[in-house]
């Protein structure tokens, strides 16, 4: 039995800034996945995630937000790995869309740099893009992506760096909680620690089935096209990343051409897809999904949608109210939990690895996580 300070069980986005600011601390920490470092079985891959402060989600994540945005630089620099690329980002949709009215709540109250445009300056300074006359935007020059993969591999750089064991491929079948610490079992052994963070991703509903938290699995495609045309306009050095709200409150997004992404262009719809678990997840892409998102672009980027490089699955692990789940086990003092974060957490990652390592050491955070409760559900303790 191998015996720990910590063991963190998922090493995704959240699970890798866990270890990582876990193991900084000089805690022993052990962490647990059952797949490869980075892998594409999850929600942590796809090449791109966007990052943006002025938050349409709500006002309240916004300091989180400042402060991730000076850890996405510490790591960067710490790990000598690119991660952050600041392309500029429009919100795009009606004047009472959430995409345009959230963003611009946001950056009014917490004095965010930003800009409204009209249809006809929309158009003008990115003319890649037709919006309809009635469309305005919010731009955000700070806005941009993350690499994901880059920001696994590097926060578990960091991690092994400060002296955490990291072990991949490995199943956790259980684990229990009791007033001296906490057990994982695992396909290959019995593990001990003080405390233990769970960051389950998708796997969520089913290791943290006894609380009963309602959290739903999402099956959500990603689509790699190759532009008509120049594709040097689509370069992120001249084209912002997008999210475009449609009358029907359907979100696009995209990102601009990079060096990682072998000329092509990412696009998506946020939301949307059908229920599932990690072990049912249809991971074949249906000749309507590609034409459905080919038919939104080509009303608003209409040189975007030519021929499709590939497609990918993810899986969004999604709450009823879309807020996270961060905080103490309701059961257990000694578990603490991340989850739920509903297809809009990823740009948050390095500072919920700091929330994190601050519950485990002092049992409370500075960061304004009280609306991520997880007993806001009804779970008992």
């Amino acid at each position: 039995m191998s015996s720990h300070d910590v063991i963190v069980i998922g090493l995704g986005g959240m699970g890798s800034a866990a270890v990582h600011r876990l193991a900084a601390k000089g805690l022993r920490v052990l962490g647990l996945d059952r797949f490869p470092a980075a892998h594409d079985q999850g929600s942590s891959h796809g090449g791109s995630r966007i990052i943006r402060q002025a938050y349409f989600e709500g006002a309240d994540y916004v300091p989180l937000l400042l402060r991730a945005y000076e850890l996405w630089d510490e790591l960067e620099a710490e790990s000598a790995v690119e991660i952050r690329h600041r392309t500029g980002g429009l919100m795009i949709g009606a004047g009472d869309s959430l995409a345009v009215a959230g963003s611009l709540t946001s950056a009014r109250e917490h004095g965010l740099d930003h800009e409204l445009l009209d249809a006809a300056e929309i158009r003008r300074r990115f003319p890649t893009m037709t919006p309809a006359d009635s469309d305005i935007a919010l731009y955000e020059a700070a806005a941009g992506f993350v690499s994901p993969e880059n920001a696994v591999l590097a926060n578990l750089t960091m991690a092994r760096r400060h002296g955490a064991q990291l072990r991949h491929g490995v199943r956790v079948d259980s684990w229990a909680a009791d007033d001296a610490g906490v057990t994982v079992r695992t396909e290959d052994g019995v593990h001990r620690a003080d405390h233990l963070v769970i960051c389950p991703g998708a796997w969520g509903p089913a290791l943290l089935a006894e609380l009963g938290l309602p959290l739903v699995v999402e099956r959500v495609v990603q689509f790699w096209f190759r532009p008509t045309g120049p594709p040097e306009v689509f370069a992120e050095q001249r084209h912002p990343i997008f999210i475009w709200e449609d009358a029907r409150q359907r979100q696009g997004y995209a990102f601009p051409m990079h060096a990682e992404s072998d000329g092509t262009v990412k696009a998506a719809f946020f939301r949307g897809g059908a229920t599932c678990t990690p072990d049912t997840i249809d991971r074949r892409v249906a000749p309507g999904e590609e034409e459905e998102l080919r038919q939104f672009l080509s009303n608003r980027v209409p040189a975007l949608p030519g021929p499709l490089a590939r497609a990918k699955t993810c899986m969004y692990t999604t709450t009823p109210d879309e807020d996270f789940v961060i905080g103490a086990h309701p059961c257990h003092d000694r578990v603490t939990l991340a989850c739920g974060f509903s297809g809009h957490g990823f740009k948050f990652v390095p500072v919920i690895g700091e929330i994190l390592a601050d519950l485990v050491t002092d049992g409370a955070t500075r960061h304004p996580i009280d609306m991520f409760d997880p007993r806001r559900f009804g779970v008992e303790d």
